[in-house]
């Protein structure tokens, strides 16, 4: 399966994309890939209700908690171990794309893409930038 090789930023990303079931006890990662200006991944939502020991009794956290979290998180920890509040500060686009899958047949198509995507990286119009 091809890979991409994670720079100083993307190592980052990784680490605590690989943590927020850490912060979200509604979050289950599935299949992802750290591209060099992007990121796909499949996050499932679970139900909440079914998870012993729930202390609180605020609403789950949504998708959309989920990435500005992510989002803040890595922008912060990028600032804060590489020393450049300029470059960091646009590390993210201001929205995001989400999909809901809906069967499995779907779901294994968009595994099969994520899994193959950095092949394509070198057809992409933002690979020369």
């Amino acid at each position: 399966m091809p890979q991409m090789k994670l720079n100083d930023i993307g190592i980052i990303v990784d680490r605590i994309y690989k943590n927020i079931p850490i912060k979200f006890n509604n979050i289950l990662l599935d299949e992802y890939v750290i591209m060099p200006n992007h990121l796909h991944g499949i996050i499932e939502i679970i139900n909440i209700e079914n998870i012993e020991n729930r202390v609180d009794a605020r609403p789950a956290p949504t998708i959309g908690d989920v990435i500005s979290y992510f989002k803040s998180k890595t922008v912060c920890e990028c600032i804060k171990n590489l020393n450049n509040y300029m470059q960091f500060n646009q590390l993210w686009q201001r929205n995001y794309y989400e999909h809901i899958i809906r069967n499995e047949k779907e779901l294994y198509k968009i595994i099969e893409y994520i899994r193959y995507n950095p092949l394509n990286w070198e057809t992409d119009s933002s690979y020369k930038m």
